[in-house]
């Protein structure tokens, strides 16, 4: 497959497609890819890039730079939501990929040093979060006078109470290590085997059906907050939705035929 990059077009951010899997790469590495007005802008037009794009089915979400993600940059009210220097900014970001775009293809974040705010906020709605040793996690806002919302929202659904309190409460950065043993990452690596470990989980994604995976993820998704029956309905639905796909046929007759299938996404 050619590689397809959309550097060029997103200085801020960049997109590259290659084997099915796209990198989200946050590319402010001067400023500690701090989010401010135009990378925030060019971010969500990235995971919407990604949401329609049928050939890619992975997402990896990385940085370039020592610093993952300094958060929102305090001298930008565009680059986040809250109270910066007495004035209000109220931008809600309900369809931004952090605050609950509607995605169910599989994505990962690939972290390395600080990551902070905004971009904790960020890794929260990936599905695997793989760290370097180097990272060190935090939410900062308490040290500034200010409340966290979103992550508020979301790192209770992700860890134990008070695992999730000792993030939010304290506004000090979590260390790699004590943010695996609680959960907030999936697994660790040494710094130089961030990239490779990101992309060789990506590729194991890929073996996968797209469709499927997308389904069985939307399922898990919408029915953490419905009832037994209600949550059968929709699941069984979406089985039938699934099961009129190109894909399904391949799959089983691969099966029979005890061979690889070839999967297109349709």
């Amino acid at each position: 497959m050619l590689r397809r990059s959309y550097g060029a077009a997103m200085s801020l951010v960049t997109y590259e497609l290659d084997e099915h899997i796209a990198t989200i790469t946050l590319n402010r590495p001067e400023a500690r890819n701090a989010i401010n007005g135009a990378l925030r802008k060019e971010l969500n037009a990235a995971w919407e890039r990604f949401r329609d794009d049928e050939d890619a089915w992975v997402g990896i979400l990385t940085a370039n730079g020592n610093v993952f993600c300094a958060g929102g940059d305090l001298k930008d009210g565009e680059g986040a939501v809250g109270t910066f220097g007495g004035t209000f900014w109220e931008k809600p970001t309900i369809n931004s990929f952090e605050s609950g775009m509607e995605l169910f293809k599989p994505t990962i974040a690939a972290v390395h040093g600080p990551c902070v705010g905004y971009g904790v906020t960020g890794i929260l709605f990936c599905d695997f979060v793989i760290a370097s040793t180097a990272a060190t996690f935090s939410f900062p806002e308490v040290t500034l006078g200010m409340p966290t919302i979103v992550g508020a929202i979301r790192l209770p659904e992700r860890l134990r109470w008070a695992d999730a309190m000792e993030v939010l409460l304290t506004g000090q950065p979590m260390t790699a290590e004590r943010a695996k043993e609680v959960g907030l990452v999936w697994k660790l690596v040494e710094p130089d085997e961030l990239q490779a470990q990101a992309r060789s989980w990506a590729q194991t994604l890929t073996k996968a059906a797209p469709l499927a995976q997308r389904a069985t993820k939307e399922v898990a998704w919408r029915t953490a907050n419905m009832g037994w029956i209600e949550s059968v309905r929709f699941g069984e639905t979406m089985r039938k939705v699934a099961a009129a796909t190109e894909d399904v046929a391949e799959g089983i007759g691969a099966w029979r035929e005890k061979r690889k299938p070839q999967w297109r996404g349709h």
